[in-house]
């Protein structure tokens, strides 16, 4: 079954006040490998998850709005952290181009709707034309009493990257991926692989966890797949 995938960071001595640099040095990370270096909307949360934002900005990153600087990634985590209190988590939208087969839209509405064993199966049809689509990262940083300390299980900062489909294919076996299939959920790991040690390298971090909300071991799984697909 599709999982919810996340990556966590925790950083050594950390001062809730180097949360907006520690946020730039992720999120630049991130752009280097996805060559995006705009956020594409930002969202400050009090106290929990449920209540209703008190700050939220969606930025519009076409021809029309390069003339802005206000969606640079330095520019909008300085403007989203400008209150800065230790009861608010900081969320940033990132967007990244991942393979994935291109179906048409009435396609893409019902495998939506699919059971996530149907939904498996679906990504690797072998007609499929594989193409790299915009998908959402959702980047979030933690002040330290939010959601009851979260950051504690969550990481001072924590990667969302949505449904881990486009990376592990659950539910086909190898022989059931055609060449143009296993080249490109190869590229999606070796993005996400290349993003994960470009934060650990330059991030200055004390500790990373890359998970799923099931539990299940992914790092391994997709250090397998990648292996078996080369």
């Amino acid at each position: 079954m599709a999982d919810q995938l996340y990556l966590s960071l925790w950083f050594p001595n950390f001062r809730f006040e180097a949360l907006p640099g520690a946020l730039v040095s992720v999120m630049r990370q991130f752009a280097a490998i996805s060559g995006e270096d705009r956020v594409a909307a930002a969202t400050v949360y009090p106290i929990s998850f449920n209540e209703s934002p008190t700050f939220q900005r969606i930025f519009v990153n076409d021809d029309r709005a390069q003339s802005s600087e206000d969606s640079l990634i330095e520019n909008a985590v300085a403007e989203a952290t400008e209150q800065l209190h230790d009861d608010l988590a900081y969320e940033f939208e990132m967007r990244w181009n991942l393979w994935t087969p291109q179906l048409d839209d009435d396609f893409h509405n019902r495998l939506d709707d699919a059971p996530d064993d149907e939904s498996s199966r679906a990504f690797g049809r072998l007609d499929a034309l594989w193409k790299p689509r915009p998908s959402t990262v959702r980047i979030l940083g933690f002040g330290p009493s939010f959601d009851d300390a979260t950051y504690e299980q969550n990481g001072h900062i924590r990667i969302d990257f949505g449904l881990d489909t486009p990376w592990v294919a659950e539910g086909l076996e190898d022989e059931d991926l055609d060449q143009d299939a296993a080249k490109h959920i190869r590229q999606n790991v070796e993005m996400l692989l290349a993003f994960t040690l470009s934060v650990e390298k330059h991030c200055n971090i004390s500790s990373r966890l890359l998970w799923t909300e099931s539990g299940e071991p992914l790092a391994q799984k997709l250090i397998d797949r990648l292996q078996r697909l080369n």
